[in-house]
This record gives structure tokens, C-alpha cells and sequence, in this order.
């Protein structure tokens, strides 16, 4: 009988020592998983945006070693008197109003500050998209209407087999995936916990074997698109993302600060909505566009790519906001004035007829009710347009 107690005993010591050495071991991946479900939380939300590095694997976008660049003063703006009430209604956590070179407006809420790196949710899809633009200008990809698997031969076999690297860029794949981000069992949110969990966003992709329709054939956004995106430039240049980033577009712009990726468990970027970085920095973006891609006398990207980016050449509906290459063109918009935008209230918007580029950052939980982000835009244009 002892020596039965004695086995059970040492079973039972195994045991605690086993569930509690693979409780620490899983420690950083059940933070991670908790803070993906609870990142949208009201009591959370704005805490969360500006401290991503707290809670998920980054990886640093060098600066470069230069002086920030300069963003000049100009006269304080009166804003619309809407505009308060907008803020507050949208629980708009940044706002940065520039015009011809100078901040007219610059104002945080809801106790952010300057120096807070916000998340960009898809506002990062437009600097992928400034990135591949250099590719193209240079030569390194030099046909657009090539196969991504040209690039990625992972992917034969997958839903973006027989895909173009222009169908992704326009978010016309014809894969299947759900966008759906109130839906916990959504391929979005799915992906959110493979990050969370230290899995790998090239094999999430290349498990994709679904299409809804031919490639280039219909429009439909898709997130995952921009993650191809992302293995076209790594499968041209042989370099991550970030790195390229960094050299071509970060360093050149003079960020205020150093932006970071989320990644997922190899180090790969999140390159469809993991930059995170100053409102000014966001900013600077958007005054390189409005300059057709010059910024502090350098071309950083061509004139031609500016151009092509931000027409409203997918196939979206009729009558609908139109889509270029990872930038939106709003309904009723005149040429030179699209935009950036990311889930929650995160936007870049450049307005080249009016000389104006603003940027602002968001907690906006009802982001998805009907009509908001025409609101967003109609406020963007009063602003533009009362300076």
C-alpha cells in the first residue's frame, strides 16, 4: 500500500511540475492571446493602440540616423465648430491638419500624446504599397501583371495560384476570406490569434485554397491580399520588409521616431496593418503624396507611381468608394484626393487641390455603423476647405 502511494505520489509531483513548467513556458503566448481578445475592449481600446509592443512580437523600422524632418508651424487654424463634436462622437484620439508644408491644427485626446506610436491597422497597406512603387521604379519587379507565385512559388497550388501581383494590389484575388471583425470565428480574427500564438502568416496564407471568383475578375478587400504583397517583395529582393522599409521610404521621410511592425512567431511582418508610429509620422507619408512622391527635394517615389496608386482603378461598384493600389478614392472626390484608412478611425487623408494632408488616429468602436466613414470624410473635406 505504501508503495503505491509512493508511485501516486510521484505521479501526482510529475504532473504539478510538467503543468506548471509548460504554464511558464506558454506564458508570453496566453498574454498575447488574452490581449487579442481583449485589445477592443472599452476599458482597454485606447491604452491598448498606443502600446502594441506590450503585448505582441515587433520588430524595429530603423529611422535611419538622420534629424527628424521638419514640420513648420504655421497660423493656428479655426476649425468648423463641428469639429469638436465630431472628435468626441468619434473618439478621435489624434488629429493633424497640415497645409502647404505647415501644421495648422495639431491636437490629442483621450490622453494620448505626440510622442504615442499608434497602431496604423491598414493605413500600413499604403506604405507597402509606397515600398512596392520603388521596386517597380527601379526595375527590381518590373511587370505587374506577372504571377505572384513567379515570386512566391509557395503559393502554386493555393487560392493565389494563377493570381496577379496587380489582382492583389487592387484587391482582386478572388480568394475567399472573411473580413468580418465583430465575428470571433472570421478568417481576420483567426489570423489575430495565429499571430498571438507565435504561428506564421506565410503558412495562414498558404492554406488558402478557397476562391469566390477568378482572379481580377471582381473586387473585394481583403486583407490577406496585402500579406502576398508582402512575399512578392521578400521573394524579389530577398530582404524583409522592414529593412527595405526602412532604407526606401522611413529614413528618407526624417520620422520623429522609430516605427515598429508586429510580427508574427518568425519575425515576419504584419505588413497589412502592424506599422505603428506617430501622428506626425503618418503624417509625412501623406506629404510625400501630395508632393507626387518628392519629400525634402528627393523623389522617394515616382511621380507616375503616385499617380497610378491613387486612381480609383479596381473594379469596385458603381457609385461605390473607389480603390487604387492600397489607396482609397472617396465618392465625389476631384483628382489628387484619396486617402489611407485603418479600422477604428485611423486615416490619411491628401488633398492635392487644396494643398491640405490630415492624419488622425482613433478608438472608434462603432467604426462600422452605417455611414461613419462618409461622415469621416465630409469632415475631412470641411477642414480642408475652410483653411
Amino acid at each position: 500500500m505504501r508503495r503505491v502511494k509512493r508511485i501516486l505520489f510521484r505521479v501526482l509531483l510529475i504532473f504539478a511540475i510538467v503543468t506548471v513548467a509548460g504554464g511558464l513556458w506558454m506564458r508570453e503566448e496566453i498574454m498575447r492571446l488574452w490581449a487579442v481578445n481583449t485589445l477592443f475592449d472599452e476599458d482597454y481600446i485606447v491604452a491598448n493602440f498606443s502600446n502594441m509592443d506590450a503585448a505582441f512580437l515587433t520588430v524595429p523600422v530603423p529611422r535611419g540616423s538622420g534629424a527628424a524632418s521638419t514640420l513648420p508651424t504655421g497660423t493656428p487654424a479655426e476649425l468648423p465648430a463641428e469639429v469638436a463634436g465630431w472628435i468626441e462622437e468619434r473618439a478621435v484620439t489624434s488629429l493633424l491638419v497640415i497645409q502647404d508644408g505647415e501644421i495648422r491644427h495639431e491636437s490629442y485626446h483621450l490622453g494620448t500624446d505626440p510622442s504615442d506610436r499608434r497602431i496604423s491597422w491598414s493605413v500600413a497597406k499604403s506604405f507597402l504599397s509606397a515600398l512596392l512603387g520603388t521596386l517597380v521604379d527601379d526595375g527590381t519587379i518590373p511587370e505587374l501583371g506577372a504571377p505572384v507565385t513567379d515570386y512566391v512559388p509557395s503559393l502554386a497550388g493555393t487560392a493565389y495560384d494563377g493570381a496577379t501581383i496587380l489582382d492583389v494590389l487592387q484587391m482582386s484575388s478572388g480568394v475567399t476570406f472573411d473580413e468580418d471583425y465583430l465575428d470571433y470565428n472570421s478568417d481576420i480574427n483567426r489570423m489575430g490569434r495565429e499571430i498571438a500564438l507565435g504561428g506564421t502568416l506565410d503558412g495562414f496564407t498558404q492554406a488558402l485554397n478557397e476562391t469566390f471568383a477568378p482572379p481580377g475578375e471582381a473586387w473585394q478587400y481583403v486583407s490577406i491580399d496585402t500579406h502576398v504583397i508582402g512575399m512578392v517583395i521578400r521573394g524579389a529582393t530577398g530582404r524583409d520588409v522592414p529593412s527595405l522599409l526602412s532604407e526606401r521610404i522611413i529614413a528618407p521621410l526624417g520620422m520623429d521616431s522609430t516605427p515598429y511592425y508586429l510580427t508574427d512567431g518568425e519575425g515576419v511582418a504584419f505588413v497589412l496593418g502592424g506599422l505603428n508610429m506617430t501622428t506626425r509620422d503618418y503624417a509625412r507619408l501623406g506629404l510625400m503624396y501630395l508632393q507626387n512622391g518628392q519629400f525634402n527635394g528627393q523623389q522617394i517615389v515616382s511621380e507616375d507611381w503616385v499617380a497610378a496608386s491613387t486612381v480609383a482603378s479596381a473594379r469596385t461598384a458603381p457609385g461605390a468608394i473607389g480603390y487604387g493600389y492600397q489607396w482609397w478614392i472617396p465618392v465625389g472626390a476631384e483628382p489628387g484626393q484619396f486617402m489611407a484608412r485603418g479600422i477604428y478611425g485611423q486615416y490619411i487623408y491628401v488633398d492635392q487641390v487644396n494643398g491640405v494632408v490630415i492624419a488622425t488616429t482613433g478608438a472608434d468602436r462603432r467604426f462600422r455603423d452605417a455611414g461613419v466613414n462618409e461622415e469621416n470624410v465630409r469632415m475631412f473635406r470641411l477642414i480642408a476647405e475652410s483653411l
